[in-house]
C-alpha cells in the first residue's frame, strides 16, 4: 500500500513538470511564431538601415588645404601630412606576436626614448582584450612613419601586422615671426585674417570613406570600401610682400619697445593698383615683447585726429574756397568756436594754406571749414560720402568696421561739431579706410579698392587674377590734388614731420596726434600717427603708421613716435642703392629674408626623375617631396645648395633624396 502511494506522488510530480515544461515550450513557440509575424510584416530595408546606422558610419576625408603664398611665390601657410598610428592586435597571430615582440619593443623604444618595458606591457594588456584600434602614436611626419611601418610585425601590414595609418592635414606657417595675425585661421580656434578670407577657395571638397565600430568609442576604416576621395584646394597668392612686410615688422617694433607703448599698426599699399603690400599689427604681452595677433587695422576704429585734416582740406580745395593764395589768422593759436575752445599748442600769426597743414592747424582748418560750410554742413558732408567714408569697405577680409561720422540729423550734432569734425574728432575709421584715402592722393585722384590677392591657382593653372577695382575715379580737381600733394609735401620738408626729411628720397605725408578716452579720469591717452606717400613727385607706395598708448615721459606726437616708422620704411622698400641710404636705414632686419622670399615652383616628379629643386628655399620644397611620397634627410635653413639624387635621376618611393642647405 505504501509503495503505491509514492508511486502515484513520484507521477503526479513527474506530470507536472512535464506541464510546466509543455507551457514553456508553448511559450516559446508563441514568441517565435510572434517574431515572425513581426518580420514578416517589417521592411527589411529598415532593418538593414538600423544594424549600419549602429555598427557603420560615413567618415569625412579631409581635403588638404591649399597653399597661401606672398605675392612673389613665398609659401605663408601650407598644409603638410601627418600620420596616426593604430593597431589592431586581433589580426596578429598568438605565434607571430609571441616571436616578435621583443623586436618591436625595442625598436619603439630606440624610435621614442621610453622603456621597451612601457610598450610591452600596454601591448600585452591590449592583446589580451583583441583591441582592434589601439592608439600607438599620432602627428608622424613621412620619415618617421617610413621608419616606423618596418618594424617587426608592422612590417606584415594592416591583415596580418595590425598595423593601422590614418592620414591627416596639419596647417603650417612658414614662419611665425611676421605676420602671423595677418595670415590668421580657419579652423576650431575660430576665423580671422588671409585663411579667413580666401577660405572658399583654399578649403577643397572634403571625401568620404565608411568606418566601422570597434567598440562604443573607437571606429576604424574599412578598406574593401571604395572611397570618395577629396579634392585639394586651390593656392591662393596674396598681395602680400614678405620684404616689405618685415621691413614694416621690424621698424614698427623697435619703435613701439623704444616708446615702451600698448599696441601699433603699420599699412603699406601699392599706389599703382590698391595692393596691399604689408599689414602688421602688435600688440604688447609683456614689457618689451609683441606679438602680432590682433588686427587692429580692420577691427578698430579710432579718431583719427590731424591725419584728417587732409580729408576736410581736400574739400574745401575741390570746392574752389581754397587756392595756394588762400591765408588764414589762427591768431595766438588758440580760438573759442560755439563753445569750445580749439588749440594749436603752437605759435600763431597768419598761414598760408600749405602752412596750415604742415604746421598742423587745428584753429587754421576749423575756422576755413566753419567759414564755408557752417550753414550748408551737407555740402561738407556730401564730400565724405562720395568719397565712401560712411561705408563700410567691401573687402574679403572678416570683422572690418564701418565708418562713423556725425551728421546734422543725429542727437549729439551742435555748432561745435563741424570743427571738430575737421581736425579729426566726432569721426570714427579703421585706418585701412584711412590708407585708401590717401592712396587715393597719391594715385592722382583716383580711389582703388584695397587688394589682398593676386591670383588663384590650381595644378599650374591661374583660374583667377585680381585687377584693381575703381572705388572713386576721381576724388576731386587735378588743380585740389596737386595743391594737396604740394602741402603734404611741404609738411615733411619744413613742417611738422621735417625730422624725416632727407634729401635722398621726396615723401609726402601728414602727422597726426590724437588724445582718446580724454572723457575719462586718469592719464592721459595718445595715438600718434603718420599717414603719407613715397616718392612725393612719383608715389610708388601709401605708408599709414599708429602707435598707441606710447609713455608720454618718453614722447607721444605722431613726429616724434609714428614719422620715423615711416621714413625707415619708405627708405628700406624704395631706396635701391646702399650710398643712398642713411646709416640708420641699414638696421639689420628681425628676419633673413634670403631665406623667405625666393620665387618658389611647383615641384613634380615627372616620369620618377628627380627635379632641380637646387636654388629654392628648402621650407618650400621639402613638404611638397614628403606629400608625394618621398622621403626628404635635410640639413640646414634656407636655399637648397646640393641635392642628391641629382635632376633627372630615376628616383623610386622608397629612396631617400637627401638635401643640404645653407646653414
Amino acid at each position: 500500500m505504501q509503495k503505491h502511494s509514492d508511486y502515484d506522488i513520484k507521477r503526479k510530480k513527474t506530470l507536472r513538470w512535464g506541464y510546466v515544461f509543455a507551457f514553456a515550450a508553448f511559450l516559446l513557440f508563441v514568441v517565435f511564431l510572434g517574431r515572425i509575424i513581426i518580420l514578416q510584416n517589417t521592411n527589411v530595408k529598415e532593418i538593414k538601415e538600423d544594424y549600419i546606422s549602429k555598427n557603420y558610419r560615413e567618415a569625412t576625408l579631409k581635403a588638404a588645404r591649399g597653399n597661401l603664398y606672398a605675392s612673389d611665390g613665398s609659401i605663408l601657410a601650407t598644409t603638410v601630412m601627418r600620420y596616426d598610428i593604430y593597431i589592431d592586435f586581433k589580426t596578429i597571430r598568438d605565434t607571430t606576436y609571441a616571436q616578435n615582440i621583443g623586436a618591436l619593443t625595442d625598436s619603439l623604444s630606440q624610435m621614442f626614448g621610453k622603456p621597451r618595458s612601457y610598450f610591452r606591457q600596454k601591448f600585452d594588456a591590449q592583446k589580451a582584450k583583441k583591441n582592434q584600434y589601439y592608439s600607438l602614436i599620432k602627428g608622424l611626419d613621412f620619415d618617421q612613419y617610413d621608419r616606423i611601418r618596418k618594424f617587426p610585425i608592422f612590417v606584415k601590414g594592416k591583415n596580418r601586422g595590425g598595423f593601422i595609418v590614418d592620414r591627416n592635414y596639419k596647417r603650417e606657417l612658414a614662419t611665425t615671426e611676421i605676420g602671423a595675425g595677418t595670415i590668421g585661421m580657419d579652423d576650431h580656434r575660430g576665423k580671422s585674417g588671409l585663411e579667413a578670407a580666401f577660405s572658399k577657395y583654399l578649403k577643397g571638397q572634403d571625401g568620404t570613406r565608411l568606418e566601422q565600430r570597434v567598440n562604443s568609442a573607437q571606429w576604424k576604416p574599412i578598406d574593401y570600401w571604395k572611397a570618395k576621395e577629396p579634392v585639394d584646394g586651390q593656392d591662393v597668392y596674396t598681395t602680400l610682400d614678405l620684404r616689405i612686410q618685415d621691413i614694416a615688422h621690424s621698424a614698427l617694433e623697435k619703435q613701439l619697445i623704444n616708446f615702451d607703448a600698448v599696441h601699433g599698426c603699420v599699412v603699406v599699399m601699392e599706389v599703382a593698383t590698391g595692393k596691399v603690400k604689408a599689414m602688421v599689427n602688435l600688440r604688447r604681452t609683456e614689457p618689451g615683447i609683441y606679438v602680432d595677433a590682433y588686427n587692429y587695422i580692420l577691427k578698430d576704429g579710432i579718431e583719427p585726429g590731424s591725419t584728417f585734416k587732409t580729408v576736410s582740406l581736400l574739400a574745401a580745395m575741390d570746392d574752389g574756397f581754397i587756392t595756394e593764395k588762400t591765408t588764414v589768422n589762427v591768431g595766438g593759436g588758440v580760438w573759442n568756436y560755439a563753445g569750445q575752445r580749439i588749440s594749436d599748442g603752437h605759435g600763431g600769426g597768419t598761414y598760408e594754406i600749405s602752412d596750415v597743414l604742415a604746421k598742423s592747424s587745428n584753429v587754421g582748418t576749423a575756422k576755413l571749414i566753419t567759414q564755408y560750410y557752417a550753414s550748408k554742413p551737407q555740402v561738407f558732408l556730401d564730400h565724405l560720402k562720395r568719397w565712401k567714408m560712411f561705408d563700410k569697405m567691401d573687402i574679403e577680409l572678416p570683422g572690418i568696421t564701418k565708418p562713423f561720422v556725425y551728421t546734422p540729423q543725429h542727437s549729439k550734432w551742435n555748432a561745435a561739431t563741424l570743427a571738430s569734425i575737421s581736425y579729426g574728432y566726432s569721426t570714427n575709421f579703421n585706418l585701412l579706410q584711412l590708407t585708401t584715402f590717401y592712396n587715393g592722393i597719391a594715385n592722382k585722384g583716383k580711389m582703388l579698392k584695397p587688394l589682398f590677392i593676386e591670383k588663384i591657382m590650381k595644378d599650374g593653372q591661374t583660374l583667377y587674377e585680381a585687377k584693381p577695382e575703381v572705388m572713386v575715379n576721381r576724388m576731386a580737381s587735378p588743380e585740389a590734388i596737386n595743391m594737396m600733394t604740394h602741402a603734404l609735401t611741404k609738411a615733411v620738408e619744413k613742417g611738422t614731420a621735417k625730422s624725416i626729411f632727407t634729401p635722398n628720397l621726396k615723401m609726402a605725408g601728414k602727422t597726426g596726434t590724437a588724445r582718446f578716452e580724454y572723457w575719462l579720469p586718469g592719464k592721459m591717452k595718445y595715438r600718434a600717427s603718420f599717414a603719407g606717400f613715397y616718392p612725393a613727385d612719383n608715389p610708388k607706395y601709401t605708408c599709414y603708421v599708429m602707435v598707441s598708448e606710447p609713455d608720454v615721459a618718453k614722447g607721444f606726437y605722431g613726429a616724434t613716435v609714428a614719422a620715423p616708422v615711416f621714413k625707415e620704411i619708405a627708405g628700406k622698400t624704395f631706396l635701391k642703392t646702399p650710398q643712398n641710404v642713411e646709416q640708420e636705414l641699414l638696421v639689420d632686419k628681425k628676419v633673413d629674408l634670403s631665406k623667405l622670399t625666393e620665387a618658389n615652383v611647383k615641384v613634380t616628379v615627372n616620369n620618377r626623375k628627380m627635379p632641380k629643386v637646387t636654388g629654392l628655399i628648402g621650407k618650400n620644397v621639402i613638404p611638397q617631396l614628403e606629400n608625394a611620397g618621398y622621403r626628404v634627410d635635410y640639413k640646414g635653413v634656407g636655399k637648397i645648395r646640393e641635392q642628391f639624387p641629382l635632376e633627372g635621376t630615376v628616383i623610386n618611393k622608397n629612396q631617400r633624396i637627401y638635401l643640404q642647405l645653407q646653414n
